[in-house]
């Protein structure tokens, strides 16, 4: 390797070109976890991989999105909203391993991080060294200062972030070299002020690609650049990259430069010496020359043309070359390259300007062979049914879980497979307009908060420490609407709330088997659950299963389960039971057979749609206006559908047709209700009994 930039081989000056970088930027949330990954900046900290993601966690817990603090935002004009910065985020991280966020803790403008261990001290220490060595650095870099103010304060900078082994100390001394170099060469302009960019383009220069000695003809395959004085023999040239409009270069002039501003004949042509630099690169080849561009658009496939000098040089080989009349000679040597390895050119012998063929990877050679066979349709998730497990006793909110999502349910308590989950990297941008999830997971925040005895006040001042919300009129806006909502949902339910909340336990015998569990949120004999969202599936079906678990336990309470969240203009109620034992006992052992199915294979019975098939069957519609029911909630024009689903997608592939969900026909042992599909049975199954015992009212 020749040529290569001193920051492509010196990490310590590539951290100098970092710091200039983030002198004038505004140090997101990103660029400095970047920098704490960088492995001097790793070194010197003592991050490992855990602490670094440790590190990205408290961030987005923090809320930190840019800025190193109020001030730093001054030149955007938003000194007045401190939330959101680096400064912000380190004091609730650090105010986080002193107390907890529970009960209206803060202080400040601080609020705690509750995922801050006092076993993380350490780890948060380190992060606010860093950032604090960071903010001192960049606030040094700026201002028009001598050279030698900014090459002191650069050395300063690099040497209190950043560490390397003894093996790298050489490192520390090219940096000190290049610097003095850089000093000595000012000469009497030492005390010329500089501006940060000007030091940007001193050092861009200075440590950029420059051309060096190499050891050419040595055996070994050299890469090197295209200047001039390369002209070395070589058997084989290879020039890699002449795309059209990177070769030859494009002319874009310095302001600067005075010549620019009227060029006469004479004067230096980039474009002229990168076409004098391919006529000797051609003419140093003995044996063979390998040029490479590209042909293709890499994302629609369309054909580019080659650059104007690769043009003219076929059209050269065209005018002096002659296979036969009618045969140009740039077919020999022109050789396009399919975009997949699995395409069979590149196994088939000759078919790619080589003697035998262009790949000798057998996979390759496989992919091709199975690409130009017949196609067949992907093979089902699983063919058949797996075996029953030995029985074992049954937790209540396994159960729950398995019919909340049957799908996501065989793959993680049978096939022990979790789905992919995607972690939100933190965000950089401060927020404008939150989307409908952010807003829930405010309105969420707020209703917990209240529900557990805060005064209206205390939770505003909670949400406006967290950072979560826009700034200024943005932000109250947002925050008005929701406690709009959550304040109908504490006042409706205050009457529900009003004696002590508890616990119950429930243990129903299932054969030789035990369901056993607790129910939270109980009070006297009513289960509670008050929710910020709608009144949905999820609540509905939880509430319904933990009613009649505590029937079965306890048959001589009689119990009821009330689940509130919001409605179109206010809080809507459902109200569940009481239930007599022996029917709470009949269809808790159809949920639990359900259970048992979805343990062997899993069900087609998405929660939403199924319920809405069963809410249309339940007001005696017809089966085929039902179903147009549930195909809108399996596929929906406002909010990704159940078909998003990853656990779905997963088994009956990604956006799967709602025919896929319901083709399947019913089985002999599940004929309960005569219905025309599995999916359809599988839902009044699940759905009917609830919506029989159940009472919805608004508030």
């Amino acid at each position: 390797m020749a040529d290569r930039a001193l920051i492509q081989t010196n990490p310590l000056l590539a951290t100098v070109t970092k710091l200039l970088d983030l002198a004038d930027a505004r140090v997101t949330a990103s660029q400095l976890l970047d920098l704490a990954a960088w492995p001097p900046v790793r070194r010197r900290f003592g991050f490992t991989d855990d602490d670094l993601e440790t590190i990205t966690r408290w961030t987005a817990d923090s809320g930190v999105r840019w800025g190193l603090d109020a001030a730093h935002r001054l030149p955007f004009g938003l000194s007045q909203f401190p939330q959101g910065t680096w400064r912000a985020g380190l004091d609730r991280i650090l105010l986080g391993a002193t107390m907890a966020q529970d009960g209206g803790n803060w202080l400040g403008l601080a609020l705690p991080v509750d995922d801050v261990g006092s076993g993380d001290v350490d780890l948060a220490g380190r992060l606010a060294e860093l950032v604090n060595r960071l903010h001192r650095s960049v606030d040094l870099l700026t201002g028009p200062q001598p050279v030698g103010h900014w090459l002191t304060t650069l050395a300063s900078a690099v040497a209190g972030l950043t560490s390397v082994s003894s093996d790298d100390s050489w490192q520390q001394g090219e940096l000190d070299r290049e610097f003095a170099d850089i000093a000595a060469g000012a000469g009497p302009d030492a005390t010329a002020p500089m501006r940060l960019p000007d030091v940007r383009a001193l050092l861009t220069g200075r440590l950029g690609g420059r051309p060096t000695r190499a050891n050419f003809r040595t055996g070994n395959l050299t890469v090197c650049t295209m200047v001039p004085m390369r002209s070395v023999p070589h058997r084989i040239v290879c020039l890699v990259g002449l795309d059209d409009g990177v070769f030859p270069r494009a002319a874009h002039p310095d302001g600067d430069d005075v010549l620019a501003r009227d060029p006469v004949v004479g004067e230096r042509d980039r474009r002229g010496e990168d076409r004098q630099l391919l006529l000797d690169a051609l003419l140093a080849a003995t044996e063979a020359v390998v040029i490479t561009y590209t042909g293709a658009d890499e994302r629609t496939g369309a054909p580019r043309p080659a650059s104007v000098p690769i043009g003219e040089l076929l059209d050269t080989l065209d005018d002096m070359a002659k296979i036969d009349p009618t045969t140009p000679a740039r077919g020999q040597v022109l050789v396009r390259h399919p975009l997949q390895p699995f395409d069979a050119r590149n196994v088939v012998p000759g078919e790619l300007g080589v003697p035998g063929p262009f790949s000798f990877d057998p996979a390759v050679l496989a992919s091709a062979r199975a690409a130009a066979g017949p196609r067949e349709s992907a093979p089902a998730f699983l063919s058949q049914p797996l075996p029953d497990l030995p029985p074992i006793d049954l937790d209540l909110d396994r159960l729950i879980s398995m019919l909340h999502n049957p799908a996501r349910g065989f793959l993680r308590q049978r096939l022990d497979v979790a789905v992919r989950f995607e972690a939100d990297d933190p965000v950089d941008a401060l927020p404008v307009e939150l989307d409908a999830l952010q807003q829930w997971a405010i309105g969420d925040r707020l209703l917990r908060d209240r529900l557990g005895g805060q005064d209206p006040d205390t939770t505003r001042q909670a949400e406006w420490r967290r950072g979560t919300l826009p700034p200024g009129p943005l932000g109250q806006r947002i925050l008005g609407t929701v406690m709009a909502d959550v304040d109908p949902l504490v006042n409706a339910t205050s009457a529900l709330r009003s004696g002590e909340q508890t616990s119950a336990d429930v243990r129903v015998t299932l054969g030789d088997r035990w369901l056993t569990g607790t129910v939270s949120g109980v009070h006297d004999t009513t289960v509670v659950a008050i929710g910020y969202s709608r009144l949905g599936a999820k609540a509905r079906l939880q509430a319904w299963i933990q009613l009649l678990a505590l029937t079965v336990t306890h048959p001589s309470v009689g119990w009821s389960a009330v689940s509130v969240g919001r409605g179109a203009g206010a809080p809507e109620q459902s109200t569940l039971g009481p239930v007599p034992p022996e029917l709470a006992g009949q269809v808790l052992e159809q949920l639990v057979d359900l259970y048992d199915r979805a343990m062997r294979a899993p069900l087609p019975l998405p929660l939403k749609t199924g319920l809405a098939y069963a809410e249309g069957r339940h007001r005696r519609r017809s089966p085929e206006d039902s179903l147009t029911a549930a195909r809108q909630r399996w596929v929906s024009d406002k909010f990704p559908g159940e078909d998003a689903d990853p656990a779905f997608a997963r088994i009956w592939g990604p956006a799967a047709p709602f025919a896929a969900l319901n083709r399947e026909l019913s089985r002999p042992d599940e004929h309960w209700m005569r219905e025309p599909s599995r999916f359809t049975e599988l839902a009044l199954r699940l759905w009917l009994p609830m919506l029989t015992a159940e009472r919805r009212e608004s508030l």
